[in-house]
């Protein structure tokens, strides 16, 4: 299965085959010093990849200069490890190719909503589970918007299904319980949540953001008061609109590369 790169040009879209199911929306050309760079996940609860989700997000990410591809993952009834193996091939491949393609190979990020940030946030957890190449698909920061962090209580039941079946293992279960799995190599995380979001409840990302901080690893929470679960890009303005914090996380992160 071949996917589809489509770089959206003055003139047009122009497409050319690479990676499975990895799209680049870049409106600009690739001059300049290289970039950070995002790989972004839609949720969908591992069922399906929300639109609103997907593209808008690249879009912005390439208005504020940060590189974009989204990542169209493997959905039931593929289970764990498919969505992740997913995950960690497009981080190598960006990785492999950052000459050609303007971006940093120190400033590889995932970006991930709902079941999406579930997914990102395995790939920032639990980069030891990369089949080959672990240090080339260590993402170098995560962003996870309303993510599904546990398998455990709290959980969204269908994102919990669709990964891993009806009557999955207690060790699985426990080993994509993202909070009981930080470590002190854990990449920073930006994370923003609704304190109302009813299908991914906000303990997914407290929780989270508890075993970040036990660990000592960088991190910025974000919890909002009116957040209804799927609120994507958020509205301008109001408290759902997450851009600018994000953004300035994002800047904080690349010069702290430059200082290092």
């Amino acid at each position: 299965m071949i996917g589809l790169l489509r770089r959206i040009l003055a003139k047009g879209p122009v497409t050319i085959m690479l990676q499975d199911n990895l799209s680049d929306v870049a409106e600009s050309d690739l001059s300049g010093p290289p970039k950070p760079v995002v790989i972004v996940c839609p949720g969908g609860g591992y069922g399906m990849h929300a639109d609103h989700e997907a593209e808008p997000v690249a879009e912005w990410l390439e208005s504020i200069g940060v590189r974009a591809f989204v990542l169209r993952y493997r959905l039931a009834p593929h289970r764990h490890p498919a969505p992740v193996e997913d995950a960690f091939a497009a981080i190598r491949y960006v990785r492999s190719q950052a000459a050609s393609l303007g971006v940093r190979p120190d400033l590889v990020g995932i970006l991930g909503f709902s079941a999406g940030g579930h997914l990102a946030g395995t790939a920032c957890v639990r980069f030891d589970l990369a089949p080959a190449d672990k240090v080339l698909a260590r993402p170098d920061f995560g962003i996870l918007i309303y993510p599904v962090i546990t398998m455990q209580a709290h959980t969204h039941g269908g994102s919990r299904t669709n990964l891993l079946g009806e009557t999955p293992d207690p060790e699985l279960v426990e080993a994509l319980s993202l909070e009981r799995q930080v470590n002190a190599q854990t990449p920073p995380l930006f994370l923003v949540h609704g304190a109302n979001d009813g299908p991914v409840p906000v303990e997914n990302s407290l929780a989270l953001a508890s075993s970040l901080a036990r660990y000592s690893v960088p991190f910025e929470l974000h919890v909002v008061e009116d957040g209804p679960h799927g609120f994507g890009l958020g509205q301008p303005g109001e408290p759902t609109d997450w851009r600018d914090d994000c953004e300035k996380w994002i800047r904080r992160r690349s010069l702290d590369s430059v200082r290092s």
